[in-house]
This record gives structure tokens, sequence and C-alpha cells, in this order.
């Protein structure tokens, strides 16, 4: 199972972050850590909204397209 995720910034709460992972969790953890270097001066994190793919190929695809201006729009406006 592959989880496309939004997070948001508490500490920015302008500032979102979308990516893929397959453990949930542990990603949001690393996150906060400060273990993942793009995320880092925006934490902390909290999670938005997640989907859950059983195609790992659909999942990327849909990060993908929720990083592109209509899908952040999408996003904006349905999760």
């Amino acid at each position: 199972m592959k989880y496309v995720y939004i997070l948001r910034s508490t500490a920015f709460p302008e500032h979102y972050y979308t990516g893929v992972t397959s453990d949930l969790k542990a990603r949001l953890t690393k996150h906060n850590a400060k273990e993942v270097p793009h995320t880092s001066k925006y934490a902390p994190w909290e999670l938005k909204t997640y989907i859950a793919f059983s195609d790992e190929k659909q999942a990327f695809a849909f990060e993908q397209y929720l990083k592109t201006a209509s899908g952040r729009a999408f996003a904006k406006k349905r999760l």
C-alpha cells in the first residue's frame, strides 16, 4: 500500500508539503524530526489528509498531479 499525503506546517500555516510513502507514521515522524532537508525549516508538521493506493504507479501519478497548479487548486478545494 502506498499513501499520498499532504502536510501542513503548524509554524507556518501557509506552507504545505505533498509526498508519497509506504509508512505514513514513520514518514511524519521524520518530517517532524527535521530529517527531511526540504521540510526541516517549516517543522513541525501536521497531517492534513492522505489517500491510500494499492497501485504504486497510480500513487506516484496522483502525487505528481497534486504538485501541479491544477492539483494544488483541487487539493485546496476538495481535500
